[in-house]
């Protein structure tokens, strides 16, 4: 089989589709049945310079996605199954891709790189390919090593530093690497495709690299060397070096005063007259900056006169800086207005103008208003684009004060500008009222740039402006979004609004359908929008409207299911309309059965509601309509008991949902409906349990799922068990050990990783979520069946308690769960022990009783009280 790999893999990309799935078949049987001696072959067909280049590609394609693969659960099996291979033959694999190195084609040295690295990133950590960094270095030292030998080597390097962590090498590998790459960028002595690798190497390794910054002399060398490349003849060098300095100017920020003059010549320049490539990375770097001070700014505000935690660079560069910005803004592209997807200087001119104004706030108000001023009125429309934009840019940052007058002068003004000849003006121009909106317009706040008198007005524009081109319509949806959520619980202000509901609405709904949006995202924005109109609506007022809108949109939902199919775009589009409509009903149901007066129009309509989504549901064979599902979750909240009669047509998809692993949001979504359907149903969700808990029980075992999904489940178990009380006893031999085995995994996980913390957190919540609803599920009735597992309970409370960094609502769940399990067990000598030996209780429950947080003083009162009564009795 061995010998014949190059006939298959060749025939694999035949044009003849027969040929083709024969020769992948057979791939797949050789891999199936001989794991080690498939890779082999791989690496010796990739190795061999006799071979052809297209066998060769496809022999590295499939080398690296045997070790590797997006899911994590299948990354997790390819790891296993190269850890398992014989140590021999891994040697051999390993041999064989090094000297693939200084293979005379390109294609096969690039694909090595790549494949090594993959196996770097299995191995290095678990301290098993020790020789690999010291072999790698070996090409670049060696004097008669030939220039393609060198970038490869470079270009793994730079692969390696980006599978592997900091942790993984030791300082002197740090150093030596750095040397080689650094050294690998040096002009004189080589060709331009070994210091593009070794700059591209360089940017993958500054993450290594925090040892050698702090030393003076090698942060200077370092700097200097990256300094000099960006002025390299070739482009993609000077992007490049660019990009590292990008990085460093995040990594890095704390130790670069010496350099700042320069980086400031440098990116200006850059941003003056260089490449475009070249220019956005300049301009990324002040944005870098930026970032950087905000994230300081805001980790700690400056208290009295204290130092600030960063070196004001954007404040001290602010009079060349933003004039070198607003001259981007001048350089748009013809077509850019079009595209969302564009991304060119000025607009990245006009992101960091952004970045700046939120740095440094009012300062950079009297250095951008003259350049509005002086280009909004010139007959060129990139002038009046231009200073649209930056007037739009600078509006988050500045406080009110200074942002007030200057808004409500220049308010009509940009009303006015919705009539511009040109369509870039107007579509920037709408992307400003939407910005003026959204940050200077909040009466429930006590401000807003609009006042009772100049609402019909500004109305009026944009009802008339939503008619105009898509990319213009879109951006108007985003104005009249930020213009109604303004006035969500503005209290009387929010009356202002309701006269205009009807006309608000008809205009989105006819903008919805319009047919001339193309590709563009205007019919999910105007959806959107009318989304926030029903939210934000005074339900006293308007209740009458958005009654009758009801109807119209289920009209539209069943006009969907009869859409003739051919393709599968035109499923997509039906797909997506379907997702848009079932948004606008979900948020309708919401809103109707908010108030008791108004409940009633959605239990009328409950059954006919319910025949659609169910008829959204038969569009598709396999999956679950995400959206449809959500509204479902919205219906039987409003619905309650009344649910019940539904569950026996819906169930199956409720099925189908939780045993979606693919679409893992879809299945985390339906887990949340179960919960709404608990909530609704209580134990009249009895004769669905079974079904319930064994799909749930299985997606907690499942390696498969996303870990995302976990949690909701936990908290499903806590729903079903509070729905069900006493009928949950047979659940818990299988969903307790579940719980007490993710705790144990809770207490193990990694704190220097913040997603993981992040996790964590949600993950300890969940299994308190749970436990509450089942202990409350059992009070009064079989309190006893909990009383093995409390023990455990009360430890994995201890252990979170001593956790200084845990979020807020973990240890409100913490302690409701600490009050659920002495009130549910009640007063008993076992219960008394139990709390008895539980030292840590009195001094988290008096930690808690000093929290600002009202909420979780009162329930820590609670839980003291539920403590307390079984201690006296």
């Amino acid at each position: 089989m061995a010998m014949e790999i190059t006939q298959f893999l060749l025939a694999a990309q035949s044009a003849d589709a027969k040929v083709r799935t024969e020769a992948e078949s057979s791939l797949r049987q050789f891999q199936e049945q001989n794991l080690p001696v498939f890779l082999l072959s791989l690496s010796v067909e990739l190795a061999n310079n006799e071979k052809p280049v297209e066998s060769r590609r496809l022999a590295g394609i499939v080398l690296k996605n045997s070790l590797d693969a997006k899911d994590t659960g299948r990354k997790e099996q390819l790891v296993q199954q190269w850890m398992a291979i014989d140590i021999s033959v891994k040697s051999q694999i390993k041999d064989l891709l090094l000297r693939t190195l200084g293979s005379s084609v390109p294609e096969a040295r690039h694909t090595s790189a790549q494949v090594i690295a993959k196996i770097a990133s299995i191995e290095i950590p678990k301290k098993l390919w020790p020789e690999l960094i010291g072999s790698l270095l070996n090409n670049m030292t060696q004097q008669d090593r030939p220039p393609a030998v060198k970038q490869a080597t470079l270009e793994t390097l730079g692969y390696v530093c980006e599978e592997i962590s900091d942790q993984d090498l030791v300082q002197e590998e740090v150093n030596a690497v750095l040397t080689a790459v650094v050294q690998g960028m040096n002009l004189a002595e080589h060709s331009p495709e070994v210091r593009l690798a070794a700059t591209r190497a360089l940017y993958n390794a500054l993450e290594f690299a925090q040892t050698n910054f702090e030393n003076e002399m090698e942060r200077n060398y370092i700097m200097k060397v990256v300094c000099d490349t960006a002025l390299s003849k070739e482009v993609e060098i000077r992007q490049a070096a660019f990009e590292c300095l990008v990085a460093i100017a995040s990594a890095y920020y704390d130790v670069l005063e010496p350099y700042m003059q320069t980086l400031f010549e440098l990116t200006s320049n850059a941003v003056k007259g260089d490449e475009e490539t070249v220019a956005l990375q300049a301009i990324e770097f002040w944005s870098s900056i930026c970032d950087e001070e905000i994230e300081r700014e805001f980790e700690s505000p400056e208290s009295g006169d204290s130092e600030p935690s960063h070196s004001r660079f954007i404040e001290k560069a602010l009079p060349h800086l933003v004039p070198l910005l607003l001259e981007t803004l001048l350089k748009q592209e013809e077509d850019q207005d079009q595209d969302d997807t564009i991304w060119n200087i000025s607009m990245a001119g006009g992101t960091c103008l952004g970045l700046v104004a939120r740095t440094v706030g009012d300062a950079i108000v009297p250095l951008v208003m003259p350049f509005v001023e002086s280009n909004i009125l010139k007959p060129d429309w990139h002038c009046r684009e231009a200073a649209t934009y930056a007037f739009g840019s600078i509006l988050e940052g500045p406080t009110i004060e200074k942002l007030s007058p200057l808004v409500q002068a220049g308010l009509d003004f940009l009303l006015n500008a919705m009539k511009d000849g040109n369509n870039h003006v107007k579509d920037t121009t709408a992307w400003t009222l939407s910005r003026i909106f959204e940050l200077l317009h909040s009466p429930a706040s006590g401000f807003s740039v609009i006042s009772p008198e100049n609402l019909k007005r500004v109305i009026g524009v944009l009802l008339e402006s939503i008619n105009d081109a898509p990319n213009v319509a879109e951006k108007v949806c985003g104005a009249i979004y930020y213009l109604v959520q303004g006035y969500e619980d503005a209290g009387p202000s929010s009356s202002l609004l309701s006269p205009y509901l009807t006309d608000i609405i008809s205009c989105l709904i006819a903008t919805a359908d319009r047919t001339d949006g193309g590709d563009s995202k205007l019919r999910s924005s105007a959806y959107e929008t009318l989304n926030e109109v029903v939210r934000c609506s005074n339900i006293a007022e308007t209740s009458h409207i958005i009654a009758q809108l009801l109807p119209v949109i289920m009209n539209k939902l069943g006009q969907t299911v009869e859409i003739q199919i051919i393709s599968s775009d035109d499923r997509e589009k039906q797909g997506d309309l379907q997702a848009s409509l079932c948004g606008v009903l979900q948020v309708i149901i919401q809103k109707l059965s908010s108030t008791d007066e108004t409940k009633n129009i959605i239990l009328q309509a409950a059954d006919q509601i319910m025949i659609l989504f169910l008829k959204v549901f038969g569009c598709r064979s396999s999956t679950v309509h995400e959206e449809a599902m959500l509204a479902i979750g919205a219906l039987a909240y409003a619905t309650g008991p009344q649910f019940e009669k539904y569950m026996a047509e819906f169930y199956k998809y409720l099925e189908m949902g939780l045993q979606n692993f693919e679409e893992y949001q879809v299945c985390a979504i339906t887990v949340g409906v179960v919960g709404d359907i608990c909530r609704a149903l209580d134990d009249k969700i009895l004769p669905y349990c079974d079904g319930i808990m064994g799909l749930l029980l299985k997606d907690l075992a499942s390696s498969e799922l996303h870990r995302s999904v976990k949690p909701p489940i936990f908290s499903c178990f806590g729903d079903i068990g509070l729905a069900i009380g006493e009928h949950f006893e047979k659940y818990v031999p299988y969903a307790l050990p579940m719980m007490q085995g993710a705790a144990e995994i809770c207490a193990q996980m990694d704190t220097a990783d913040e997603e993981m913390v992040d996790y964590g957190n949600q993950l300890r919540r969940s299994i308190f979520e749970a436990y509450s609803g089942i202990l409350q599920g059992f009070k009064s009735v079989k309190p006893d069946v909990m009383m093995p597992y409390a023990q455990h309970l009360l430890k994995f409370i201890e252990l979170v308690s001593r956790d200084r960094e845990r979020d807020e609502s973990v240890t409100k769940a913490a302690v409701a769960v600490m009050g659920d399990l002495a009130d549910a067990l009640g007063s008993n000598t076992n219960t008394k022990l139990l709390f008895k030996d539980c030292a840590f209780c009195n001094d988290f429950l008096g930690e808690c009783l000093q929290s600002d947080d009202e909420q979780l003083k009162e329930t820590a009162s609670w839980t003291q009280g539920m403590i307390g009564r079984v201690m006296v009795s």
